[in-house]
């Protein structure tokens, strides 16, 4: 795995391949930052608050996720608009992990500022609707869809669960109860965000553990992945084929030492001719 971009992220997160621009976006959190690497080149906006995960709507435009809302944000011009309160009245939380699902709607996770237990939640926004789907997260993680449809994946990291949703198939509503699928308790692993691939595999980024483990559909482990950094935050597939998984990581927290030790702490990464990925579905407003 190598350095895909060497710009130090506090909390990176939130990567998203654009497929009709074929770039990178990803954020940085805790510094209130959208950065974007197109053709060599690496930009980025500053807010006035905590970002943290997007779909594309179109080539200009993403549904971005702050601390207070959802916004439709315009690339060329670096604008944004609200489109849905999003726990705007409570200063305590913020969003975290978040996907675009195959129907066009954006699940988002939200959490306490300071991780106060089951202070977040999940959402769903969808055709113009914000519905809660999950209360009493703590740590809103791991959101990513069957490559069949049939489910929905996330974690409460704290939990160091995988669970899994069944969905209904004509709008990708929950239907029924979630149920665990990777319980990793025993390994001592803390799940972060995690994507899925052509075959239906769920490639999970494991903060604190320096890699990326992939899990067939039944929980199974398949393989796992090095990353240079002790903090991986979340993998998403790109490139030219969709088959280069890229990585982003984080520094908070790190003691100096760990620092020493891994200078890439941060970093955004990237392995190329991993799997087939996916394209991110289109969020339709």
């Amino acid at each position: 795995m190598k350095t895909f971009d060497s710009t130090r992220c506090t909390l990176g997160e939130g990567p998203l391949w654009h497929p009709k621009r074929n770039t990178l976006f990803w954020f940085d959190i805790l510094e209130k930052a959208l950065y974007m690497r197109e053709q060599e080149e690496t930009s980025h906006w500053r807010f006035d608050e905590h970002v943290s995960a997007a779909g594309w709507v179109d080539r200009d435009t993403l549904l971005m996720a702050s601390e207070t809302a959802l916004w439709r944000f315009d690339i060329p011009t670096g604008t944004r608009d609200k489109v849905h309160d999003l726990e705007a009245e409570d200063a305590v939380t913020r969003s975290n992990d978040g996907r675009a699902d195959p129907w066009g709607g954006l699940w988002i996770g939200t959490m306490g500022k300071k991780a106060e237990p089951g202070a977040g939640a999940i959402y769903r926004y969808f055709k113009g609707e914000l519905r809660k789907l999950k209360t009493d997260i703590s740590i809103a993680n791991a959101i990513c869809f069957a490559s069949d449809k049939t489910c929905a994946y996330y974690t409460d990291t704290v939990t160091q669960r995988i669970m899994r949703q069944p969905l209904s198939p004509g709008d990708g509503w929950p239907e029924g109860q979630a149920d665990p699928l990777v319980d990793l308790k025993d390994a001592r692993l803390n799940p972060d965000g995690a994507v899925t691939d052509a075959q239906g595999n769920i490639w999970v980024a494991m903060w604190g553990a320096a890699r990326v483990i992939c899990f067939d559909p039944s929980g199974r482990s398949l393989t796992q992945i090095d990353v240079p950094a002790k903090q991986p935050t979340c993998p998403a597939f790109g490139g030219p084929d969709l088959r280069d998984l890229y990585v982003t990581s984080a520094t908070d927290g790190l003691h100096s030492d760990e620092t020493r030790t891994r200078p890439l702490n941060g970093a955004t990464f990237v392995l190329r001719n991993v799997a087939q990925g996916l394209p991110e579905p289109r969020v339709i407003l």
